[in-house]
């Protein structure tokens, strides 16, 4: 099963979001992740949607998302042409004889420590998903307490910006 990642841009209403999110479950796929904010312009809103499944599923959800009035437009994000981020909140178990493998850890991936207490530590980390996931699996041994991801983001490398886009259906 593929990943693919599609972002799009929307009327900043209330109950937009929501009519997406139950689009997809209405059809019964899964988001992987979904990233929400308010643009550049008050009266877009931008998504960015992790959707697995194989190219019939994207077909079919990128139509059914393009049929919604308040989707003004819509591309798929190319993994080559794109850059992905993410942000990552992880409370790990950090004793005193474990903090200094911690802070080792913690520079390798640049990741920064926003909380510390006499037993745990909680890390930021901000990059590429299979950076965090590599980072996850690392501090695993430690003990993870609890963690936030914010969902993945994208945006077009380059000029190419998704307002610029003249119409959907020309990229298909």
């Amino acid at each position: 099963m593929n990943k693919y990642t599609i972002t799009a841009l929307l009327a900043n209403k209330s109950g937009v979001l929501t009519r997406i999110s139950g689009l997809f479950a209405r059809r019964g796929f899964n988001i992987e992740s979904i990233c929400a904010c308010t643009t550049e312009d008050e009266k877009f809103s931008r998504i960015t949607i992790v959707l697995s499944g194989d190219e019939h599923n994207l077909s079919q959800m990128t139509k059914q998302l393009d049929k919604l009035i308040d989707v003004k437009k819509i591309t798929i994000a190319d993994q080559n042409d794109s850059v992905f981020r993410e942000l990552l909140l992880v409370k790990i178990n950090a004793p005193a004889d474990k903090r200094s493998e911690i802070l080792n850890i913690r520079e390798i991936y640049k990741a920064k420590i926003v909380d510390l207490s006499p037993t745990t530590a909680i890390l930021e980390l901000t990059g590429e998903p299979n950076k965090l996931d590599g980072f996850l699996k690392v501090v695993e041994p430690y003990g993870i307490l609890e963690m936030a991801r914010t969902g993945v983001t994208a945006l077009s490398r380059g000029e190419k910006c998704l307002n610029d886009l003249v119409d959907y259906n020309e990229l298909i």
